[in-house]
C-alpha cells in the first residue's frame, strides 16, 4: 500500500474516534433523596427535564457526603450531563450485558 491509501485509513480512524469520544455537556437542576434509617438506606436523584440514556454521565454537584442516621433529607442542587455520541450508545448497548460490575461503580466522594 503507498502512502494517500495509509493517510486515508488513518483519517478515517481519526475521525471515527472523535467521534466515538464525543461528548455534549450541559447543566440540569436536579432533586437529591438521601434517607439513612432502620428500613431504608438509599440516595437517589431526579434530574429535572433529562432522561438519562445507556453511555451517558451524570455528575451531582454539592452533594451532601453523610446524613445522621435516623433522617430523610431531600436537597436542591445541580447536575452536568455528558451525552454519550451515537457510536459509543451503540457499543454501550452491545457490550453492556457483559459489564454489569459497573452497576456496582457509585461513590460518595468528599
Amino acid at each position: 500500500m503507498d502512502g494517500t491509501v495509509w493517510g486515508i485509513a488513518g483519517l478515517g480512524l481519526a475521525a471515527v474516534t472523535g467521534w466515538f469520544v464525543m461528548r455534549r455537556r450541559f447543566d440540569v437542576a436536579c432533586t437529591i433523596d438521601l434517607e439513612s434509617t432502620h428500613d431504608h438506606f438509599h440516595a437517589h436523584v431526579d434530574l429535572e427535564g433529562v432522561e438519562v440514556d445507556p453511555g451517558d454521565q451524570v455528575l451531582v454537584h454539592n452533594t451532601p457526603t453523610r446524613i445522621p442516621f435516623g433522617t430523610q433529607r431531600t436537597y436542591a442542587s445541580r447536575a452536568t450531563v455528558q451525552r454519550a455520541s451515537w457510536l459509543r450508545r451503540q457499543f454501550v448497548k452491545l457490550t453492556g450485558g457483559t459489564e454489569l460490575y459497573e452497576l456496582y461503580d457509585v461513590g460518595f466522594e468528599g
